[in-house]
């Protein structure tokens, strides 16, 4: 099986670098598909998917947002990821899981086994339990041919709490990247990439150029671009010149693509197709200009 690093550099070079985040907040899912419940989040994430087909390479689901309507939302969870990937579309769920021991080995199975019921390509992960934490999905995603996306330096706010406070004069997030270069080895596919991603938000450029610079076949997943406020020439800060144009991995929107205004009160499925199919159009028109005009 093809490398997951090697799929998704593929896709990102034929479509653009957008991915787009299926994030079924309660208060915004349009009433076209009723009330807020697992039911109609699943309904809207899987229409989302259709508008993504041919159009997006990537979708990153937010866990959490299924997780709250409890086994309904998680079987919702596994429809929206089944479906994407019925699709073609490679999925990174975003779980940001993160343990120790057999704990993490449970997570790694449950979203990365051979034999997983929400099946995806990546799964989102935490390192700041420490590295041996990462080991259980780095190696299922080394057997299987799957992505491991580590948070390094986050879009929110408080990421400097924490994320940007200096050890021996450089930041944690760099410390976490120069780290994690064996795994990102193990993960290197034959495009040169690696399947061994890193978080980097598109609302800190300067540091995802760090980040860019500590590890430089790594593949990024970039937030913040959209929604967050970030531009596209930010989530462009830290891709580099491939042999198609700038790349480096995915930048994600969420709330700015599949729930863009002009979907909100659309009254039949076909105006909120029609919607939705602009606003990715649109956004991934914006990334690939932001990036021919760095290159």
């Amino acid at each position: 099986m093809t490398g997951f690093a090697d799929r998704l550099v593929a896709a990102t070079r034929k479509l653009g670098p957008l991915c787009v985040g299926i994030d079924p907040h309660p208060s915004m899912i349009p009433e076209l598909f009723g009330p807020p419940t697992a039911r109609s989040a699943g309904e809207w994430g899987r229409a989302v998917i259709d508008a993504c087909v041919g159009r997006a390479a990537a979708v990153k689901p937010q866990a959490a947002l299924f997780e709250r309507w409890g086994s309904r939302g998680m079987i919702a969870l596994e429809e929206v990821c089944a479906a994407a990937k019925d699709a073609g579309l490679i999925v990174i769920l975003d779980a940001k899981r993160g343990d120790i021991g057999t704990t993490a080995d449970g997570y790694a199975e449950g979203y990365l086994g051979l034999h997983s019921s929400c099946p995806c390509d990546a799964i989102t992960v935490n390192p700041y339990m420490g590295i041996e934490t990462l080991e259980p999905f780095v190696s299922l995603a080394e057997k299987y041919s799957k992505g491991v996306v580590v948070l390094a330096r986050t879009s929110n706010p408080g990421s400097k709490d924490f994320q940007a406070k200096l050890i021996d004069g450089e930041p944690l997030y760099v410390h976490v990247a120069r780290a994690l270069a064996p795994m990102i080895k193990r993960l290197k596919g034959e495009s040169g990439w690696s399947g061994l991603m890193l978080v980097a938000g598109a609302t800190g450029p300067e540091d995802a150029e760090r980040l860019r610079a500590a590890a430089e076949d790594a593949l990024f997943l970039v937030p913040g671009y959209g929604a967050q406020g970030a531009g596209p020439s930010d989530a462009m800060a830290s891709f580099v010149k491939g042999p198609a144009g700038l790349e480096g991995g995915v930048i994600s929107a969420s709330r700015s693509v599949s729930m863009p205004d002009a979907a909100k009160n659309a009254r039949d499925g076909e105006a909120w197709y029609l919607a939705v199919s602009r606003a990715i159009e649109a956004a991934q028109a914006e990334l690939v200009a932001a990036a021919r005009a760095r290159d």
